[in-house]
This record gives structure tokens, sequence and C-alpha cells, in this order.
């Protein structure tokens, strides 16, 4: 199941990693452990954050995508579940729009 995953980078934690020479090694970590099909840097809300987009095999995996984020940076996380265009054609709208009427 995809999720898209937004991370909120609090500033002073994020800013010690880079003063002191660790954040490329953490994010590195954290990549190469997630394997996000996708990863989107940004700033929001004067912080910087990221949109990743995660597969899931089971929700009991959430911890695995966001506990690095919480243990490294204090990170505020949010995991919102996301359809491609094949899930939702398999979605039965019509279906479910005819039950409601």
């Amino acid at each position: 199941m995809k999720f898209v995953m937004r991370v909120s980078l609090p500033i002073h934690k994020f800013n010690q990693a880079i003063a002191d020479g660790t954040i490329g090694e953490k994010m590195r970590r954290i990549l190469d452990e997630t394997k996000p099909e996708a990863v989107y840097f940004t700033a929001e809300d004067g912080k910087r954050g990221g949109i990743l987009i995660v597969d899931m095999k089971d929700v009991s995996e959430m911890p695995k995508f966001a506990e690095p984020w919480f243990l490294l940076f204090d990170a505020q996380v949010s995991l919102l579940p996301a359809m491609t265009p094949q899930d939702f054609q398999r979605a039965g709208l019509d279906a479910i729009a005819a039950k409601w009427r």
C-alpha cells in the first residue's frame, strides 16, 4: 500500500546535524533503510521537510518508516494512504455510488 509521508524537521536539531557533520550519514542511513520510491525535500512553514512516497506491505511497517525521523531529528511525521490510478480503477466507485443513491 502506498503512503505519502510528510516529514517536518525541527530547525535546531537539523542545524546541529549539519554543524557537527553528521547530516549526510543520517540521511543516507534513513533513505537506504526505508527505500522510498520518491523523495522531495522542501520547506514548509519556515521549516525544512520532505515528502516521500513509500510502499508498505502492512501497516505494522509504519515504525520502520517514521521512527528514524523521530529518533534522529525529533521530526513530525504524517502518513497518508494514497491510491495509484490502477487502485482508483479497482475502487468500485460506480457500485458504491449506486448503493448510496
